[in-house]
């Protein structure tokens, strides 16, 4: 029985349909190797086994994806990556919100009592920003001793009244003092509680070195 075989070209036309074929159903697979089919001469049609092709990895857009260098695998962000950023963005909302609250209080006048205490704190509070010493101790002991705690007392028999400039107010400051040593920010009236006691601080700052050494007539 004579033998039939198929034309070359019948044969080469077959392998390079297989070839398209594999091809094909490997690029819609996604397969990371592939094996190469190589017409052989005669009828040979055996297949040979090649090192598998590399296969670059994309991402969901179908665009290469970057790797890491070192693993060569696409770079993802770790939970705890993640974690960190969070953290971070909660700190940051958290600083905000604290810088508004303290621009708020800021902006906001400080209240005192109408009183002794309030009077004392205020001034506390002045002395403070004009860098001028002073403690509350300091400061309600001395107006104790020369007032009682009225503002609008007034000495009337020293020599100063002797002299048609009494002593008055919480901390008894005669006129010219009370000019020479008012501290901006304060009330310009000598009997004003808070323009008194800052003034008279101020005086004993620069005499005394602070109210808090006035333990007597000054």
């Amino acid at each position: 029985m004579p033998s039939f075989t198929l034309p070359r070209a019948a044969r080469i036309t077959r392998i390079t349909r297989t070839h398209k074929v594999a091809v094909a159903v490997l690029a819609a697979a996604g397969a990371t190797t592939g094996l190469a089919v190589t017409a052989a001469p005669g009828n040979a049609t055996s297949t040979a086994a090649h090192a598998p092709a590399a296969v670059k990895p994309v991402n969901a857009n179908g665009m290469p994806a970057k790797a890491d260098s070192a693993t060569q695998r696409p770079i993802r962000a770790s939970v705890a990556d993640s974690a960190k950023v969070t953290a971070v963005a909660k700190q940051d909302r958290a600083a905000q919100q604290a810088a508004s609250r303290s621009d708020d209080r800021a902006s906001t006048p400080k209240k005192y009592s109408d009183n002794l205490d309030g009077w004392i704190r205020q001034s506390l509070d002045i002395m403070k920003s004009k860098g001028i010493p002073g403690s509350y101790e300091g400061l309600h002991r001395n107006i104790m001793r020369e007032s009682s705690g009225n503002p609008n007392a007034e000495n009337g028999w020293d020599i100063n009244a002797k002299n048609g400039i009494p002593s008055k107010g919480l901390l008894q400051v005669i006129q010219p003092t009370f000019d020479t040593y008012h501290v901006a920010g304060t009330a310009d009236k000598l009997t004003d509680p808070v323009a008194n006691i800052t003034a008279a601080a101020n005086y004993a700052a620069h005499r005394y070195g602070s109210i808090d050494n006035v333990n007597s007539a000054y």
